[in-house]
């Protein structure tokens, strides 16, 4: 996600909300948030890495006092938001090596390396990820054929879930787009029916991965996120809170 641009002046002192640019920096608790003014109609709050910085999006003429109080109602979303972040940027950056474990649906799988020539593929063949390239093909190719596999997997996956929810839900989804995302798991474009999924939910546990995809198809029922939006999520994921907080700390740590 790229970070709003804007030369920001220091926060005052004694916890006092500060101009920046075009701005203002909002101080709720021990959160710092850059308030941005936009011609916009919904207010969105973002979360952006590698530091975790956080930023809010507001309509022009929404008073202050309102603004505050969505921030603080969001505060614990923020922490878990930014802690997740941070600790992705923690992570150690894969070299796509022989013997290098590479997590699939919550199991992890030593990679190895068919440099055979072949048709460039991926797959899982007995226990193992199985990555068919020519010799000599650099660290980024084989990461991005993996990326690509992924994309595939979690696409591969979502349709007969989406099948299976929508009489479930009574709800109909007409596309579903897979990308890698940096600070989204998903998203839903209520208007058009569409869901969008981060291909790295490939890597988390399947009942993790079922939690983003009835959390998008809910956002058809209820847009925001409310107390309707929470029971409905109780009503059909009865254990949702702990699928998203394993969603979040999954894994514990960076799989050599």
């Amino acid at each position: 996600m790229v970070c709003e641009e804007g030369k920001e002046r220091e926060k005052g002192s004694g916890g006092r909300d500060a101009a920046c640019g075009p701005g203002m920096l909002l101080r709720i608790g021990e959160i710092e948030l850059l308030l941005l003014r936009k011609r916009i109609r919904n207010l969105h709050l973002r979360i952006h890495p590698p530091d975790g910085r956080a930023s809010l999006s507001v309509p022009y003429r929404m008073p202050l006092e309102a603004v505050r109080a969505f921030a603080a109602s969001k505060l614990d979303w923020i922490r878990r938001k930014q802690t997740e972040v941070r600790g992705r940027s923690l992570a150690i950056p894969f070299s796509y090596c022989e013997g290098e474990g590479h997590y699939l649906w919550g199991d992890a799988y030593p990679l190895r390396l068919i440099e055979n020539g072949a048709r460039a593929q991926v797959e899982l063949v007995a226990g193992e990820i199985l990555l068919h390239l020519s010799p000599g093909t650099p660290k980024e190719k084989r990461g991005s054929l993996l990326d690509a596999w992924y994309r595939s997997r979690v696409r591969e996956a979502a349709l007969p879930l989406i099948a299976l929810w929508e009489p479930r839900m009574g709800v109909r989804v007409d596309g579903v787009a897979v990308q890698r995302m940096k600070t989204l798991w998903g998203s839903c474009h209520v208007r058009r029916r569409r869901i969008r999924l981060n291909s790295e939910l490939a890597k988390k546990p399947v009942d993790c991965f079922e939690y983003v995809v009835v959390h998008e198809m809910a956002h058809l029922l209820v847009r925001l996120h409310n107390d309707r939006f929470r029971a409905l999520l109780d009503r059909f994921l009865p254990d949702w809170q702990a699928r998203r907080q394993r969603l979040d700390t999954f894994p514990p740590r960076p799989h050599p």
